[in-house]
């Protein structure tokens, strides 16, 4: 798994995870990577110096690095997620505004949108992203 730092035209910074880089040229290609504050899909990758290294890894860059599986730094993102943010539900539009007119203290929050609402938070200048759900284990 390989993961890029992208931006689209109108400079909103995210990032895509791929199989590696021909699954990244393909996807470019066809459109199907696009921003998720404006959905732009004219994007190109930026530079980037982050890499998520398991324990016992040394700065001095020994050779027994150990990387953490993405699909961990995935669990352990919606851990945090689940942990510090507000579920809030299919009233996330809703919330969202009133926290960015000054109606109810800002806070961390999560929910659903439908796409007219995504418009509506975009319109009114309420930033904001979508995070899709963490995949499924089976057991």
């Amino acid at each position: 798994m390989i993961i890029y730092d992208l931006r689209c035209k109108n400079g909103h910074k995210f990032e895509g995870w791929f199989g590696n880089i021909s699954a990244f040229e393909e996807q470019k290609s066809q459109k199907l990577i696009a921003c998720p504050v404006c959905g732009d899909s004219d994007t190109e990758k930026i530079p980037s110096s982050v890499n998520f290294l398991g324990k016992g890894v040394k700065a001095s860059g020994e050779k027994n690095k150990k990387e953490i599986s993405a699909l961990k730094v995935v669990h352990l993102f919606h851990e945090y997620l689940e942990k510090n943010f507000d579920e809030v539900g299919d009233k996330f539009s809703e919330v969202a505004l009133k926290m960015h007119y000054g109606e109810q203290e800002s806070r961390n929050i999560k929910g659903s949108t439908t796409k007219d609402q995504e418009e509506l938070l975009r319109e009114e200048g309420v930033q904001f992203i979508k995070i899709p759900p963490p995949p499924k284990f089976d057991s």
